[in-house]
């Protein structure tokens, strides 16, 4: 078991590796646009689209490695509050009864959309571009599949951590 959890938090945090560096030819695009624009007079047809594309992309794999890190948002007025046991009672019961469940609907119809763009050759029709939108849609379904697969890294880490033991919760919870 241990080998998996390894094996999925390797998984997550190469892809937040490489989407981290996503950001560089977004910030390289937003410049060109805004010098083409305002120096040149001259706006491009496909920094907008591109834009969105890449942070809508890097959002949604960035994700999991979020999740791995702990560093989603969290309430903490009583969650910090509870011993290390109780919350993860709280964290388990919330990835079998919410996160998982969500997610898992979320990834699959992200699949189906995935295809029908693939399948049916679908364009974006934002701009005079106008490029294939498979590719972020794409993007769309592994971000979703990538974060359900460290929530079940996660809910294993609550279940060993529950049935005493420790050194997985330790080394995520600090």
């Amino acid at each position: 078991m241990a080998f998996f959890l390894r094996m999925i938090e390797r998984v997550t945090g190469m892809a937040g590796l490489v989407i981290a560096w996503l950001v560089f030819p977004l910030i390289l695009a937003m410049c060109f646009e805004v010098f083409s624009r305002y120096a040149l007079n001259a706006p491009t047809i496909w920094a907008f689209e591109l834009s969105y594309m890449a942070m809508g992309t890097h959002a949604l794999i960035g994700a999991a490695y979020t999740l791995r890190e702990r560093g989603h948002i969290r309430i903490d007025i009583f969650y910090s509050r509870f011993s290390p046991k109780t919350k993860a009672l709280i964290d388990t019961l919330g990835y079998l009864v919410l996160f998982l469940p969500v997610v898992s609907l979320v990834s699959l119809g992200l699949w189906e959309y995935w295809v029908e763009a693939f399948v049916g050759e679908f364009r974006s029709g934002q701009s005079a571009w106008n490029p294939i939108i498979w590719p972020f849609r794409l993007a769309f379904f592994l971000g979703f599949a990538l974060l359900w697969l460290q929530g079940i890294a996660e809910f294993i880490k609550c279940l060993r951590f529950l049935a005493g033991r420790t050194d997985d919760w330790d080394a995520a919870n600090g």
